[in-house]
């Protein structure tokens, strides 16, 4: 699926140009002629599921970039934001990168720059969904695991042995066993160091 690259840009002939320069196979682009016109659509528009960055002019009519930058963050939109700006807003963007925005470019700006900075983004994108997959994937994984294999597992993922778990647990150590292969299993873990390394990934994302 083709990167989806937002454009939020007042200027129409910008936009166009913005537009024409990213055009063509590698990816798919939507225009927004304001932060309203981009929040109106942006849930409902793009390619769902495809990597994705936004390039937004700092200053705009209404909301503007910066506005619409720190509105996605507190709804918790991680697409990486590009502001393109004039030289006299570069603090402005160098604040916007302090407070999470990915990258930003000066009018007029460099093409073959721009697409090195958009190229990034989108790798960025990519890494971010894919982690948040396999952190899904892991929460899925630990939900199927019953009361018992979870206290089990706190034991195993700390490195005691199955005596030790079974005195804890007032179990049998055959018991444990069965607990630690069904966890195994579970967690879809071929090794007991690949099963501490999903624990501590899933609680990570938590």
């Amino acid at each position: 699926m083709k990167p989806s690259i937002h454009i939020v840009d007042d200027d129409e002939a910008m936009r166009d140009s913005l537009a024409w320069l990213l055009d063509g196979e590698r990816f798919t682009i939507f225009p927004y002629a304001s932060a309203e016109d981009f929040l109106a659509r942006f849930s409902a528009g793009g390619n769902a599921g495809a990597p994705a960055c936004v390039i937004l002019d700092i200053r705009m009519p209404g909301m503007s970039g910066v506005e619409l930058h720190e509105h996605l963050m507190r709804q918790g939109i991680a697409t990486p934001m590009i502001f393109v700006t004039g030289h006299g807003d570069v603090p402005m963007a160098v604040e916007a990168i302090k407070r999470g925005a990915f990258d930003f470019m000066e009018k007029p700006f460099n093409e073959q720059k721009l697409l090195g900075i958009i190229e990034r983004a989108i790798e960025h994108d990519s890494k971010i969904a894919s982690a948040s997959a396999q952190h899904a994937q892991l929460a899925t994984r630990l939900a199927r695991l019953s009361p018992r294999e979870r206290e089990v597992l706190d034991f195993v993922i700390t490195g005691k042995m199955n005596k030790t778990i079974a005195d804890a647990m007032g179990i049998s150590i055959k018991t444990v066993e069965a607990h630690r292969a069904r966890v195994m299993e579970k967690m879809n873990a071929r090794s007991l160091a690949e099963l501490v390394q999903q624990v501590v990934q899933a609680r990570e994302s938590v």
